[in-house]
């Protein structure tokens, strides 16, 4: 069989790839994209050799061995061969990461795992949201979190809001992308799954390289990163920029992140200490009413709208093999964030009929009130379409220590890997809100008048808001995987959540509010090697998330807010809960043309408790957190791939049904609410914006030692609109993308390369929602009101782009 038969039958789904001696050496991977990690193989019994003089021991050289394994636990000590873990593989390797030529991971994550999609609902390419198995991490507030994301261990689910900002993470130093699921081990938010980053050191990468590309839309951005070990230490370091001009009015983006990692290795004992730093500029138009995109593709629809993020991050982590069977492993970090908005947007405020000459909100008879407690006399001249610009900043700091213990000592004769491991994170935020009125012109884009809204509205609140929180987050987990025979492993332990979130209100005691939360949640499975090639699987758990701070301090339907900016006092939610359940088969198969592998499976997770937000009708941006009793996604994911020096392929299918099981009442712009602003949702009803089909392919060729060429497809199918989940509205057309790659390699040094996305130029939009038709006239129609209440996230046109890479 040979040693690489042998590598390929101790993995559950995959075959090393090789590389031709040509290019710049790249990481080796196995068809599932995991990088591998040295073990050192049992040692057999000493031999006492015969010998003239003292008896003396034959020290026996112990062989280390590359095996594929993958992660049971943020810790970095827990992962397991992929032979044992009951629940799917998805993987992602830098190689692949750096084929999509994309300063964002979500597009690596978008094309090569099964059943995970992008949509731009903020309007910009680097701020997407991620949506697996119909659960999202956003990076917009207000949008309900069910996957957790970590890197390098620890969790970046910003404090306030759960909320991921994908633009901070430094793609060029990513080494691998996992998509956990089936696994309560993460914690909070893995209701869906986590996605787990492991960052480049400089044990793992060696040399530097220099990444340049520009094209369409003003695009320009560049990459450097360079990895050195010297006897026992170890220095990474990497830095990215890009600027976009986007393809839409006033879009322009800066984009400007670091990662560096110093690091330790003597005998089984590891030290890193590694942070990094951010400090992005973001225009996201959001969504744009269809009738403007029918004039321009590029429009846009109440401007300004921009975000200013910045983060520093620090952590030290350590691993020490204590004893032969023991592995202690432990983190430390902190962690700073800053975001700072800025939304034109509609107002409900009006003049008054009553008093004249001044402002109302709400209605015309309502006060609206300014920072003093008066009414606002009207300041406006007499043809001004008011409007208003919104602002909010939050500033976390987050503190957090983790520690992990793992076992690997035969329990009753057999392989056993014990995990132990207990986590503490506590983070403090300080958010403030402002409203300024103003007016809009011809070109939707709001001017400020330095009049600032007080608390005004009946029952509605809005106003200026500054607000404290503290979020403690503890976690202590077990997680067992038992070999009963060579064949067959069984996984189970569990986790146990506390959490307390604290509300501290700086302008009086409106927000004030202490909520505790505790969950244990159980995980049981297991894996079957049914033949060397082809293993089954099968996996229960439980998982939960918590109310955010943001959720908690907009609860209340008498009292709504302006979703994601203004808060109120509100009655407490309950924590989400969600039951999975996981069963599939994989396997490899070594052909003449290659290296084959596969997967199929299917979940079913049921969410109880769900927490949705919901719009209150008439009034624009204003709504409140709810629990809507359960829902359901359930589906199937198969995929194939195909590995070879000259040919490289992959393709997938999912099929997504995800529906709500309890009957509820909710506002809603559709055209089918009711005189009151409100539709019917019925058990069995789909959940929007979440596609029932996704299939990609991928392909690439070697015409040559040096040049290669590859393309790759993406098929999304409709999709009801946010707002339409009574089901009545047709649905978002489904869309078809293509994009083609090339590249050549000069030398071991140097490379060309270029890429066409989108290449037919595809007009297709990735999200649609409703909006008020009577808030802002039709400009382009002479002012009179909009008619389509349709409001869609138009994707990029066709855009080329080419680059040089050298590394050294």
């Amino acid at each position: 069989m040979g040693v690489r038969g042998l590598l390929l039958a101790s993995i559950s789904a995959g075959l090393a790839l090789g590389t031709d001696a040509v290019f710049a050496q790249d990481e080796e991977t196995n068809v599932q994209n995991l990088p591998p990690v040295e073990v050192v193989a049992p040692a057999a019994a000493p031999r006492q050799a015969r010998q003239r003089g003292p008896t003396r021991e034959v020290r026996q050289v112990r062989p280390r061995t590359r095996v594929y394994v993958y992660p049971t636990t943020p810790g970095t000590s827990a992962s397991v061969d992929v032979d044992k873990v009951p629940a799917s593989i998805n993987a992602v390797d830098s190689n692949q990461i750096r084929r999509t030529r994309s300063p964002d991971i979500a597009d690596a994550l978008q094309q090569y795992v099964p059943g995970l999609s992008i949509n731009e609902v903020t309007g910009n390419p680097f701020q997407p949201d991620v949506q697996f198995r119909g659960f999202v991490a956003s990076p917009l507030a207000g949008t309900p979190q069910g996957l957790a994301a970590y890197q390098n261990g620890v969790r970046i689910n910003e404090a306030f809001s759960d909320i991921v900002n994908w633009d901070l993470i430094p793609t060029a130093a990513i080494r691998s992308a996992t998509i956990v699921t089936n696994n309560p081990a993460f914690g909070l938010n893995a209701l869906g799954g986590a996605v787990n980053l492991q960052m480049k050191d400089g044990f793992t990468y060696h040399g530097a390289e220099v990444d340049i590309m520009g094209g369409s839309y003003g695009r320009i951005q560049g990459s450097a990163q360079w990895g050195k070990q010297v006897d026992n230490w170890a220095v990474y370091g990497a830095v990215e920029a890009a600027h976009d001009n986007g393809f839409r009015n006033f879009s322009s983006s800066d984009v400007r992140r670091f990662y560096g990692d110093i690091g330790y290795r003597f005998e089984g004992t590891e030290f890193h200490l590694n942070g990094g730093l951010a400090n992005n500029f973001l225009a996201g138009p959001s969504t744009v009413p269809a009738e403007l995109l029918q004039q321009y593709w590029g429009a846009t629809y109440t401007t300004p709208q921009t975000i200013a993020n910045k983060v520093g991050y620090l952590n030290l982590t350590g691993k020490v093999e204590a004893t032969p069977t023991w592995t202690f492993d432990g983190t430390a970090h902190v962690r700073g964030f800053s975001q700072k908005t800025v939304d034109g947007n509609p107002t409900d405020t009006e003049r008054c009929s009553v008093p004249a000459g001044f402002l109302c909100f709400g209605d015309d008879t309502t006060p609206a009130f300014g920072l003093n407690g008066l009414q606002l006399p009207d300041p406006f001249a007499p043809d001004a379409i008011l409007s208003q610009i919104d602002r909010t900043g939050t500033r976390s700091t987050t503190f957090g220590v983790s520690g992990q213990g793992t076992n690997s000592d035969q329990f009753f004769g057999h392989e056993n890997r014990f995990v132990i491991g207990a986590t503490y994170d506590v983070s403090s935020t300080r958010f403030n809100a402002t409203s300024e009125l103003g007016t809009v012109g011809e070109n939707y884009v709001v001017t400020g008048s330095g009049v600032f809204l007080g608390r005004s509205g009946v029952p509605t609140s809005i106003g200026p808001v500054s607000l404290r929180t503290v979020n403690q987050y503890q976690g202590l987990y077990v997680l067992d995987t038992f070999n009963v025979t060579d064949r067959f492993s069984v996984t189970a332990g569990g986790r146990f959540n506390a959490a307390r979130i604290t509300l501290h209100d700086q302008l009086g005691t409106a927000l004030n509010g202490d909520h505790t939360y505790n969950r244990f949640n159980p995980v049981i499975g297991g894996t079957y090697k049914i033949t060397p090639e082809v293993t089954a699987y099968a996996g229960y758990s439980e998982a939960n998330r918590v109310p955010t701070p943001l959720e908690l301090g907009c609860a209340d339907p008498a009292n709504p807010c302006l979703i994601g900016q203004f808060l109120i006092s509100d009655p407490p939610l309950k924590q989400v809960v969600s039951k999975t359940v996981e069963a599939g088969f994989r396997g490899t198969k070594e052909l003449n043309i290659g290296s084959l592998g596969w997967k199929i499976g299917g979940f079913r997770a049921t969410n109880h408790d769900d927490i949705l937000p919901i719009p209150i009708p008439g009034l624009t941006g204003f709504g409140f957190f709810q629990n809507v009793g359960s829902t359901r996604r359930q589906g199937i994911e198969a995929e194939v791939s195909l590995k070879s020096n000259v040919l490289q392929f992959q393709a997938s299918y999912a099929f997504l049904d995800a529906r709500f099981l309890d009957a509820l009442q909710v506002g809603s712009d559709s055209p089918f609410a009711d005189a009151d602003g409100n539709i019917q949702i019925l058990p069995g009803n789909q959940i929007p914006r979440l596609p029932r089909h996704l299939v990609k392919a991928s392909v690439e060729y070697a015409v040559t030692d040096a040049w290669k060429v590859g393309g790759d497809a993406l098929f999304v199918s409709s999709q009801y609109f946010v707002g339409d989940e009574s089901n009545q509205f047709p649905k978002l057309p489904s869309y078809t993308v293509f994009n083609l790659h090339t590249f050549y390699q000069i030398n071991e040094t140097f490379q060309i390369y270029g890429r066409v996305n989108n290449v037919f130029d595809n007009r297709y939009s990735t999200l649609g929602t409703f909006f008020d038709t009577d808030d802002v006239p039709n400009f382009t129609s002479g002012g009179a009101a909009f008619s389509d209440p349709r409001s869609l996230s138009p994707a990029r046109p066709r855009a080329f782009y080419a680059g040089l890479r050298a590394r050294f």
